[in-house]
């Protein structure tokens, strides 16, 4: 069996590569853009059948270079959400994702992708229905448009697709092979290092009605998103745009309280409240930035009742769990 994972060397595209080789499947074409050569490590550890660049792939691919490939994981995006450019996002994440569905459509190909849960934007609802996707930046337009794309091609019931398109709007995703990505990396990963830095986490004090650290957002491990991708392999009957998030909000305290218990907290010794790090100086409120002011989402938390109603039953892991699994990771190296 063949597969392709474009942005193979990218987060969520690595650990997709991970988890297939878990289950024995290496016939796997990697595409990526290295430009960014450090992050080659990424793949370094992993089996792969070859790697091509991503401006070489996608005409060769509709070609039929490659032969009888099973399904793309489709991962290749422009992910920096402060991109100014719209012609490049538009190019990156609209009409390249556009040209990949023909042509998996034509070659009977099956489609898996990555959406955003940047398409709902401003709302306060958190459901996979066009009333509630409100788009804040260029980024968050280039994936809904992809989304209302294949509404318009597979049927709003996706049952006109020949083969499975499934699309899934990734909320706060953490985990292992994120550090190539600078400021876009995980609100853990960031924690984490200025901690080891300054010997203090710093979060964002009073705003938009919420309390010193208590914003809320849908934080999902990577071996979560990992799992829900390779469900939806096992299951091609199943298509659709799906959220992908724990279903569960949690304030930044809660990240920064299961970072810093997880550095600090030894065998036998007692894990520490939010209220205690604080006290401690470990743990610092910042006023918030007026250039964030109206352009910050406060809340989020994936509405799962679509990925249920398909059949996934996945159990996602809350932020104390997941973080203290990740900083384990982070201090192995």
């Amino acid at each position: 069996m063949r597969v392709v994972v474009t942005g193979a060397a990218g987060f969520i595209g690595s650990n997709l590569v991970r988890g297939l080789n878990a289950r024995g499947i290496d016939n796997i074409i990697a595409v990526d853009d290295l430009t960014q050569g450090d992050k080659f490590r990424n793949l370094a550890d992993l089996a792969i059948a070859d790697y091509l660049d991503a401006d070489a792939f996608y005409e060769l691919f509709a070609e039929g270079a490659f032969g009888k490939v099973e399904a793309v994981f489709h991962e290749g995006a422009c992910s920096d959400t402060m991109e100014p450019d719209g012609k490049y996002m538009m190019d990156n994440n609209y009409t390249l994702s556009c040209g990949l569905f023909n042509a998996c459509q034509q070659r009977g190909t099956r489609l898996l992708y990555a959406s955003s849960a940047a398409t709902y934007g401003g709302s306060d609802t958190f459901r996979e229905e066009p009333a509630f996707e409100r788009p804040l930046n260029v980024y968050g337009y280039s994936k809904l448009l992809f989304d209302q794309r294949m509404r318009r091609e597979c049927g709003a019931d996706f049952k006109r697709t020949k083969r499975q398109v499934a699309g899934f709007r990734y909320f706060n995703v953490y985990g292992p092979r994120e550090q190539h990505k600078g400021r876009m990396a995980s609100v853990a990963f960031h924690q984490f290092n200025q901690f080891r830095a300054e010997g203090k986490v710093k979060l964002f004090g009073d705003y938009g009605g919420y309390g010193p650290g208590q914003q809320m957002r849908d934080f999902v491990f990577i071996d979560d998103v990992v799992a829900v991708n390779l469900w939806f392999f096992d299951h091609p009957e199943k298509s659709g745009i799906f959220n992908l998030g724990s279903g569960r909000a949690q304030p930044f305290n809660d990240v920064a309280e299961a970072v810093l218990n997880a550095l600090a907290v030894q065998p036998g010794t007692s894990r520490q409240s939010i209220a205690e790090l604080h006290a401690q100086g470990l743990v610092e409120y910042t006023p918030f930035p007026d250039a964030l002011r109206g352009k910050y989402q406060c809340y989020t938390q994936a509405d799962l009742t679509a990925l249920r109603a398909a059949g996934c039953e996945h159990a996602f892991a809350d932020v104390q769990t997941g973080v203290a699994q990740y900083v384990t990771r982070l201090l192995q190296g």
